[in-house]
């Protein structure tokens, strides 16, 4: 939102919804853990919802639902780095069935996966947002029942452009 670097507005077509962005704010030089949001168009390469929610996700994309065996790998020096693995792991991880409703409803995007290079950050995922628009760890988060609307334009493919 206008004089905060940590929100932002997300277009498509006529709706716009506020953002949470990366407590480091954009940047064209992400690394891991800056907490950054890349300055970039990514490309959504899929996505996640929690485990035995019943809400429907009504998504374009076919979600696949995280359990406690879920993670994603955020250790530069493992071969895992940036993909999905499996718990318990012995490296550096995220659970992407959280406590919390962040993980609800997750896209993954193509920041550091298709060309992956070490250290560059990982888990850059379009997800629900804390109330408020606190920053994120680097991911952008919306509300989610502005997720929600989104969810079925979502589609492997779809491009999101932060600038």
């Amino acid at each position: 939102m206008p004089g905060d670097s940590l929100t932002a507005l997300v277009r498509f077509g006529p709706l716009v919804f506020p953002a949470a962005l990366g407590r480091g704010g954009i940047s064209s030089f992400k690394r891991e853990g800056d907490g950054c949001t890349p300055r970039t168009v990514m490309a959504v390469l899929g996505g996640f919802r929690r485990g035995g929610m019943l809400t429907p996700d009504r998504s374009a994309t076919r979600l696949f639902r995280a359990g406690d065996t879920d993670g994603w790998c955020d250790a530069p020096a493992h071969a895992a780095y940036n993909r999905q693995v499996r718990l318990p792991f012995s490296a550096s991880h995220e659970t992407l069935l959280r406590d919390d409703v962040l993980y609800d409803f997750g896209f993954i995007l193509d920041w550091n996966i298709r060309s992956r290079r070490r250290g560059a950050g990982s888990a850059i995922f379009l997800h629900v947002a804390k109330p408020g628009f606190p920053p994120t760890q680097g991911c952008i988060a919306l509300k989610r029942r502005d997720l929600q609307r989104l969810m079925p334009f979502l589609r492997r493919g779809t491009l999101i452009r932060v600038v």
